[in-house]
């Protein structure tokens, strides 16, 4: 069975990495061609730089959105206590750095302890007797 070719828009991979700025920001979405348009911080640009040399980088901007140059790098995005590494895919493009390093773990809840409510004092003396 043959692959499925990625397209972003109508757009191959390689069409979107010969694009400009300009023209890329024509086809992504509202929120990313404001950003395109006003221009990127200075840690952005700095990152976008690091980003054709190194194949690691890390950094904190978790609103950067993922361009097409970005795609098979592998982005340590800073979540509040650690850098998780990101390997960056093609249907990433468009979304921001920060939607793939979760801030927050999951809750897991187990049983209470013993002594921990008035609750679990009469269900362990009920379960005795």
């Amino acid at each position: 069975m043959a692959k499925k070719i990625f397209t972003y828009k109508g757009k191959t991979l390689e069409q979107l990495k010969q694009l400009s700025m300009k023209e890329l920001a024509m086809i992504v979405d509202a929120s990313a061609r404001r950003k395109i348009k006003r221009g990127f911080t200075e840690a952005e640009k700095t990152l976008l730089e690091n980003v054709s040399k190194k194949d690691y980088i890390k950094t904190h901007c978790r609103d950067m959105f993922i361009l097409p140059v970005m795609v098979g790098k592998k982005i340590g995005v800073y979540n509040g206590k650690e850098f998780p590494g990101i390997e960056i895919k093609e249907e990433m493009i468009g979304h921001r750095l920060g939607e793939f390093a979760l801030t927050r773990k999951p809750v897991k809840h187990s049983a209470p302890g013993i002594g921990a409510s008035k609750s679990t004092l009469h269900a362990t003396a009920g379960a005795k007797g």
